[in-house]
């Protein structure tokens, strides 16, 4: 994806992310929720700052959301699969992930794309289980062999069918409302303990390094949920295509990692959590390791 198509993409979440939220303040009434803003007679009005931090938490979410497989598309330069007219390894493919897409209960079936990258990846994405793409790497499908694969995509398909992306989404807008809404309390409350001319600086300042520190924390939270859902979907994946399938799939993506850089496959292979116990708790994927233990002790 070129430089130029980036900065167009972020550009246009961007504004339509500020348009949306004027949009929805405007019609909710919500102009401000200070009164008197800084001065010595200021007063925080709570109605108003929680429903100007729901809706710049979510509305962002869900505008990402909204765009997930169109940007996944893009950024990746994935090539979709047309099943009226791929032949070989691309209507193979596409027969394995809408088999198990049916299996699944979809009665819509996801696009299948493939994009071109040596890392052992696959995804699911989209804003709805109707509207959906999982998207395979050319460096899986020349590295696993056809089982594997089909647990890999089991696994995939399993995302889609529990609504992961809806949740996760959910769960990143409530985190964002709730940082925003902590940290802009906190800030009143310190800037009202400092001389009038220099409120409205540590109010901006407060609130900036708060929200940091609680956006780390909630991230901490985000990644937790994230290693549990993973959990879900190997479960489903091992439904879908068979437990050896899934089993096999992630022995395969452990023999390949423990001949590269454990570190750097933990940033760039399918997100598996390092052997850091600190870097495991923003990892998004639980450790390989335990994936397959848990499977194994369900057979």
């Amino acid at each position: 994806m070129s430089f130029m198509k980036r900065i167009f993409l972020f550009l246009t979440v961007n504004i339509l992310v500020m348009l949306t939220v004027s949009f929805i303040l405007n019609f909710l009434g919500v102009s401000g929720y200070y009164k008197g803003y800084m001065g010595p007679n200021s007063s925080l009005d709570i109605q108003s700052l929680m429903i100007f931090c729901f809706v710049w938490g979510m509305a962002g979410a869900f505008i990402s959301l909204m765009l997930s497989k169109v940007m996944a598309k893009w950024m990746m330069r994935i090539q979709i699969i047309d099943p009226a007219s791929s032949t070989g390894s691309g209507r193979e493919l596409v027969t394995i992930v809408h088999g198990l897409a049916r299996k699944a209960g979809l009665t819509k079936m996801p696009e299948v794309g493939i994009y071109d990258s040596p890392e052992i990846n696959a995804f699911a994405t989209g804003p709805t289980r109707s509207n959906s793409l999982v998207a395979v790497s050319t460096g899986l499908l020349n590295r696993m062999n056809r089982d594997e694969i089909e647990g890999v995509l089991g696994h995939e398909v399993t995302h889609i069918a529990n609504g992961d992306m809806v949740t996760m989404t959910l769960l990143q807008g409530i985190v964002n409302a709730f940082v925003m809404f902590l940290a802009r309390i906190i800030a009143w409350a310190v800037s009202q303990n400092a001389r009038e001319e220099n409120r409205n600086m540590i109010y901006f300042a407060v609130t900036m390094v708060l929200e940091l520190i609680l956006l780390l924390l909630g991230s901490i939270v985000i990644a937790a949920f994230s290693r549990y859902r993973e959990f879900r979907a190997d479960q489903g994946g091992a439904q879908l295509a068979g437990r050896e399938k899934m089993i096999n799939a992630l022995k395969s993506l452990q023999g390949t990692l423990n001949r590269i850089d454990t570190e750097h496959a933990a940033l760039n292979s399918m997100k598996i959590s390092g052997r850091s116990k600190f870097i495991s708790l923003f990892a998004s994927h639980p450790a390989l390791e335990e994936r397959i233990k848990r499977l194994e002790q369900n057979r």
